[in-house]
């Protein structure tokens, strides 16, 4: 997801399914968002140890691609929730198959220090067995795989 996009662009064509976000702010409002339920922008940036107007900024961002919404309510709070999946507003996927990467996915963890320590030195042990090959298996395609295990700052 990319902010090339102008504020004019027409609607996806039919078929056609939105880009997942790539953006790591983006990409920490929607776990907080699905921890939390709704959040203000101030709020996201407490949380995330940013400022409001970045975090005003992405969630804006994020509700022009169809995954967040404001919360109707009266009043200047502006809250932010997820925007789940109905069958007139399909949720967005990448718009290649399963054969050809694998969904992406998030959680938010709770986790101690040494937790934290132990399922990076995991994930790290895991991707290397498959990046260390001798020998590719047949039929074997390149795949990117990233992960970061943060912490979050206490809300």
């Amino acid at each position: 997801m990319t902010d090339e996009i102008s504020e004019t662009s027409s609607p996806l064509p039919p078929g056609v399914r939105r880009p997942l976000p790539d953006h790591p702010v983006r990409i920490a409002l929607l776990d907080l968002l699905a921890e939390a339920g709704t959040v203000t922008s101030t709020e996201a940036a407490a949380r995330l140890g940013l400022s409001s107007g970045l975090c005003s900024f992405h969630l804006r961002q994020l509700a022009r691609y169809g995954l967040v919404e404001e919360v109707p309510q009266g009043g200047r709070a502006r809250p932010w929730r997820l925007r789940w999946e109905t069958d007139a507003t399909p949720a967005p996927h990448p718009v290649h198959t399963p054969e050809e990467a694998a969904e992406p996915f998030t959680a938010v963890l709770h986790l101690t220090p040494a937790e934290a320590d132990e399922l990076q030195h995991a994930v790290r042990k895991l991707l290397a067995n498959y990046a260390d090959r001798k020998h590719r298996p047949r039929g074997a395609r390149p795949y990117a795989a990233a992960a970061r295990i943060v912490p979050l700052l206490p809300g």
